[in-house]
């Protein structure tokens, strides 16, 4: 699993059809000290996650584990959304903190 910061939303009208409804998430990864790297990811979310959110992603055949997932081609999935990250003792994010 990673940390990721969702940056963005991912439409498509012509998808497979096993990701009808499925909303998708453009992602960028972060780091142990809390910045944002340069990878991004499109994962699908089963979470409920909003821009500026931080969440945790299941990728590779872990992602086709989440519930209702089984039959549909992902490589992510948003699994949880963060509510604080701690790295030796020092609070690197905590979603109450960000909407102040």
């Amino acid at each position: 699993m990673q940390i990721a910061k969702v940056r963005g939303t991912v439409v498509s009208t012509q998808k497979d059809p096993s990701l009808r409804g499925v909303k998708l998430l453009l992602l960028q990864f972060v780091d142990e000290e809390g910045q944002l790297l340069q990878s991004y990811e499109v994962a699908a979310d089963s979470v409920g996650a909003g821009v500026d959110e931080w969440v945790l992603v299941s990728r590779g055949s872990a992602a086709r584990q989440v519930q209702g997932s089984e039959q549909r081609p992902l490589d992510a999935a948003v699994i949880a959304i963060i509510d604080t990250v701690y790295v030796e003792d020092r609070m690197i994010y905590s979603k109450k903190d960000q909407y102040r």
